[in-house]
């Protein structure tokens, strides 16, 4: 008898471990994963009323926008359907002890044509809005960019309310010429021509529509995706809240227009506050001769009116102006409401 409430006493401790063991393992398990498959083609587009051949992933042009949330793991298995090798690089992403995933050529062998590359990334201790491009042989003209967008995990504080939808610009000069000729006047040892036009999210003028509902708050993630110039955007009457520049939050400053340099990106928020119409979204170029223009719409859900006049102006050749505004951007410490804690 006092054999068989041992046997039963030891059965009952081997189970209740067993069961210990199993919660530790479930409770410390790996960072969890993303799968991502991309095939890189060429594609025939409008994106300035001409007829281009351009780079597509998965037939997209911006490609498939990645969002994940710090300390994520990414798997990324591209294959290179073009005649030519490939390389995608991710703007902005740190690649820790891991530089030969971030798709720089030296650090990185093309991808070549028929073949394929498995990226392994971790998004460690970041978060914000970056984009991806193509890094080799002056693809990224011809497209084969999309977002990138970092989230906070639960644990990390935003210092500002979750806004009614988080929406994403790339914008950016565009060439009406192929990407071989523009790299053969570049291997010829001449400049560049001045570009053809601007796009925002591979559209020309009013091609793209962002939906907003009256007396909400939008964020924008805007990237200069572009190849030779810098930009200016502006949403016709309406002020940006400016509150990420390149993966830091900032103290929250409001401006009429922003600066965005080559491959530099930032957030904003919009509030809705205007009657309800149609309103330009602009882009512009900055310190070129000739200006550089685009627009797509900020459409209100109730709108009673397309949009109507002109695009509002912007800053054209100031360099004071595009400094002064720079100096006004601070990382200074900032305090996160607790209300705010799970937004990612």
């Amino acid at each position: 008898m006092g054999d068989c409430r041992g046997d039963r006493l030891r059965e009952c401790c081997f189970i209740i471990i067993l069961v210990m063991l199993l919660v530790c393992c479930c409770t410390n398990g790996e960072d969890p994963y993303s799968f991502y498959t991309w095939n890189i083609t060429y594609g025939d587009i409008y994106p300035l009323g001409v007829k281009q051949q351009v780079i597509l992933i998965n037939g997209q042009f911006p490609g498939p926008q990645i969002e994940t949330v710090t300390n994520e793991n990414l798997i990324i298995n591209v294959f290179n359907s073009l005649d030519q090798p490939f390389l995608i690089s991710w703007n902005g992403v740190q690649q820790r002890r891991n530089s030969w995933q971030d798709g720089v050529y030296g650090t990185n062998c093309p991808i070549p044509p028929g073949g394929n590359f498995t990226y392994t990334l971790q998004v460690k201790d970041q978060i914000g809005s970056y984009f991806y491009f193509p890094s080799l042989a002056l693809h990224k003209a011809a497209g084969g960019y999309g977002g990138f967008r970092i989230l906070s995990r639960f644990v990390v504080p935003v210092p500002f309310p979750p806004p009614a939808a988080d929406y994403t610009i790339l914008a950016g000069d565009w060439y009406n010429k192929n990407h071989n000729d523009l790299k053969a006047i570049l291997d010829s040892g001449h400049d560049l021509p001045f570009p053809d036009g601007l796009i925002i999210n591979g559209r020309g003028a009013n091609g793209y529509t962002f939906t907003v509902d009256q007396g909400k708050t939008y964020r924008f993630r805007i990237s200069n995706v572009g190849i030779t110039t810098s930009i200016n955007f502006r949403i016709q009457g309406h002020k940006l809240l400016l509150v990420e520049v390149e993966g830091t939050h900032t103290l929250q400053n409001t401006y009429d227009s922003l600066d965005i340099h080559l491959g530099q990106s930032l957030s904003v928020l919009i509030t809705a506050d205007q009657p309800a119409r149609d309103y330009y979204i602009v882009a512009s170029t900055r310190f070129t001769s000739q200006v550089l223009a685009t627009t797509a719409i900020l459409h209100y859900s109730n709108s009673a009116a397309a949009v109507s006049g002109p695009p509002p102006g912007g800053p054209t050749t100031q360099i004071d102006w595009s400094l002064e505004q720079a100096r006004s951007i601070s990382f200074g410490r900032i305090i996160c409401p607790v209300e705010y804690l799970f937004y990612g």
